[in-house]
């Protein structure tokens, strides 16, 4: 019997051995994983803990969430002036949780782009030191909160561009799968945004350089602008149904009018006389507001203006714009240099010629927009979506003001060197490689000569064709955006592309110096080897 019960009892003792650890043991194995990781990475960590707690203290401060003029085009619907990607969010969301819960996934979203960024840069041999302070900006800088706290779509389209960079950035040679993952979520960033379509110009360059010859190149790049532009066409097919429209948006009439007007001088631009009344006066443009003012305001010439019979408003408004950007491009384009350069300035000043800064900062009281959004119409909008009446935390709310005013943003002149360095580094490693009659090579014995030390490697190239992609999108995303007009909210995506381009720009700086110094050494070691014998 005793030998029975000893065998039977046998495969139980393997069940239990082979189980693994139980309950307990697995929780405490978890977070002796988990402390491992905290101190492989602390510095991260003590930033994503601190941007954690500015998020909670903005959720407390301002319930259920921040409501700005635009709101209402998400919240109601727009009737298609505004791309409705973001619409369907709020409406997977609102049901459940009410604009709180919108505000808390937006911070979500922050938290996930600064984790994803982190990720993406140890992956590719930044130091976790430089990985760290690289998302510091997404979790600390306070115009990001307050957007991530706001009902609007910026966070969101922040969010997507980030994570199809991301994907195609991956790997450093991504493969068809990442590469169509990657355009594709950059093409759904532009149901959200739709300034968001100029992304498929640096999607495309990036596809013709992740591989070489000729078709092969064509076919990743046909790849990469297919998946793109499928969630782009589907939206605007549906959109004929829905709104009538073969578009991602109607925006109104000539979006294009405010900073052509702005930038025109009226004294020498040759107009007809039914569209003289169209040009501001310098004074007049500063008393409306600047660009802004002159699409939106009541008073602006552009909405006042009569309108000749035989035309509609957009063709006059369309025909003076024109009129302006092809008597006097260089006035354009320097009135959009002026708005550009503000991103770069070391204070985060207001002017009178751009809108208010203020609706992007925090507030010690709930702010509203007296003309058309007083708290009543916040109140009924937040009421509509399942939410209590707005409310401010004073203490709280002046706690996170005295933050973004005294230091609590990404500084100019960061963005400016960051920008450089990611210039710099596309076109370190976008160089051809020096032919060997063209070198001064060093000979290395009988027969032998050492190449230059400025050949370029195919890691190089890798590391060049990432930083050309994240500062390009940079380029053109902040830059159309600015070209129609300067608004700070528009300046959101700098946080992430900005301090990306210049990490990936200096890492691939740093390669090719230590690969040439490397080179040098070696070649000087070589040839002091070749004159003693």
């Amino acid at each position: 019997m005793a030998t029975i019960e000893r065998t039977a009892s046998a495969p139980d003792a393997v069940r239990k051995h082979s189980s693994g650890p139980t309950g307990p043991s697995r929780t405490g194995a978890a977070l002796r994983t988990a402390r491992a990781i905290v101190r492989a990475h602390w510095l991260f960590a003590v930033i994503l803990a601190a941007g954690l707690g500015l998020r909670v203290l903005s959720e407390l401060a301002y319930r259920p969430a921040l409501l700005y003029i635009d709101s209402a085009k998400y919240l109601v619907g727009s009737a298609g002036s505004e791309p409705a990607g973001y619409r369907l969010l709020l409406r997977l969301l609102d049901p459940v949780g009410g604009l709180g819960l919108v505000a808390a996934v937006q911070h979500g979203f922050g938290l996930a782009t600064a984790t994803g960024l982190y990720a993406l840069l140890i992956r590719r041999g930044v130091p976790r030191w430089g990985a760290a302070l690289t998302a510091a900006p997404v979790l600390l800088d306070a115009y990001q909160l307050q957007l991530e706290q706001t009902i609007m779509p910026d966070v969101l389209f922040e969010t997507m561009v980030a994570a199809g960079l991301i994907l195609l950035l991956w790997r450093g040679r991504p493969g068809a799968r990442l590469i169509a993952a990657g355009a594709l979520v950059l093409g759904l960033a532009t149901t959200v945004r739709e300034i968001g379509a100029v992304l498929i110009a640096p999607t495309l360059i990036f596809a013709l350089l992740t591989l070489s010859g000729r078709w092969r190149r064509a076919r990743r790049a046909a790849l990469a602008g297919a998946c793109f532009a499928l969630p782009v066409v589907a939206y605007m097919v549906a959109a004929i149904a829905v709104y009538g429209h073969f578009g991602l948006a109607s925006n109104g009439p000539a979006p294009e009018y405010g900073r052509a007007a702005a930038a025109a001088d009226c004294t020498t631009l040759t107009l007809p006389a039914d569209e003289r009344a169209l040009c501001p006066s310098p004074a007049q443009t500063l008393a409306l507001g600047g660009v802004d003012g002159l699409l939106h305001n009541p008073a602006s010439p552009g909405l006042t203006a009569p309108v000749p019979a035989g035309l509609s408003h957009q063709q006059l408004v369309s025909s003076f714009s024109l009129a302006v950007l092809r008597q006097q491009p260089l006035r354009v384009a320097a009135s959009i240099a002026r708005d550009s350069v503000r991103l770069f300035a070391l204070t985060r000043d207001g002017s009178p010629v751009i809108t208010s800064i203020s609706r992007w900062q925090f507030q010690t009281f709930y702010p509203t927009y007296p003309r058309s959004y007083s708290i009543a119409v916040f109140t009924q909008l937040a009421r509509q979506a399942g939410s209590g009446a707005p409310a401010v935390d004073r203490p709280l709310a002046t706690l996170l003001r005295d933050y973004q005013l005294h230091g609590g943003y990404t500084p100019g002149p960061l963005y400016a060197a960051a920008l450089a360095a990611g210039l710099l580094g596309a076109l370190s490693g976008l160089t051809r490689r020096r032919k060997p009659g063209r070198q001064t090579p060093v000979r290395d014995g009988p027969g032998r000569e050492t190449p230059s030390r400025w050949t370029r490697t195919p890691a190089d190239a890798e590391r060049a064709a990432a930083c050309l992609l994240v500062t390009l999108s940079a380029v053109v995303l902040l830059l159309s955006s600015d070209a129609f007009e300067f608004s700070w909210r528009y300046q959101l995506p700098a946080v992430v592309l900005l301090p990306l381009a210049g990490t990936l720009g200096a890492t691939a700086l740093a390669a090719r110096f230590t690969a040439a110094r490397t080179a040098s050494d070696g070649t000087s070691q070589r040839t002091r080897s070749v004159s003693a014998a």
